[in-house]
């Protein structure tokens, strides 16, 4: 079975920055174990990078989202912690927006059986990445374990969790975590 490991925005400004949260920080070291085991089991994995220049505040989702984050080059723009280190070995994939389109071709293309979505903002990069991959890979089973995701705001992420089950979406994880 091919298998793929996708960590998503696992940012420094989405960890400890302007939309950092305790629940991201706290997912540091189950994502460094479960990034090391994907690695040593000789799986694909794959970084996401949330990507933005200055004119982020002109953009329509600086518009809608006014919170300046991930400006390329910045310390905030840095995968977080243990895991940069890790993201050295795997593919690294930039992204101006919620979605990757290149990630979900990638998935599809390399024809995977299986792919494991981690990371954060539940609610919006890694919500909207599982839709993306099952939409370019219908028939690729897309998971989302909620120990491995975290998002700024608890009862919306909750609210991704149950859309993305309800788009044949495996969630899997204990609800009472």
């Amino acid at each position: 079975m091919r298998r793929a490991l996708v960590i998503i925005d696992y940012q420094n400004d989405f960890v400890t920055g302007s939309l950092g949260s305790d629940d991201a920080k706290a997912l540091e070291s189950v994502l460094r174990i479960h990034v090391s085991d994907s690695l040593a089991r000789g799986e694909d994995v794959y970084f996401t990078k949330d990507t933005h220049g200055d004119d982020y505040a002109s953009t329509d989702e600086g518009r809608h989202i006014p919170v300046a984050r991930c400006l390329k080059g910045t310390e905030g723009w840095e995968i977080h912690g243990s895991l940069r280190g890790l993201s050295e070995r795997c593919t690294v994939l930039e992204k101006g927006t919620f979605g990757s389109t290149e990630l979900a071709e990638i998935i599809r293309d390399k024809g995977y059986d299986e792919v494991e979505v981690c990371g954060v903002a539940t609610n919006i990069c890694v919500l909207a990445n599982a839709v993306l991959i099952k939409a370019y890979a219908p028939e690729c089973r897309v998971i989302v374990d909620r120990r491995h995701v975290a998002s700024y705001d608890r009862s919306l992420g909750e609210s991704a969790l149950k859309v993305m089950a309800s788009m044949c979406i495996d969630v899997t994880g204990d609800e009472n975590r």
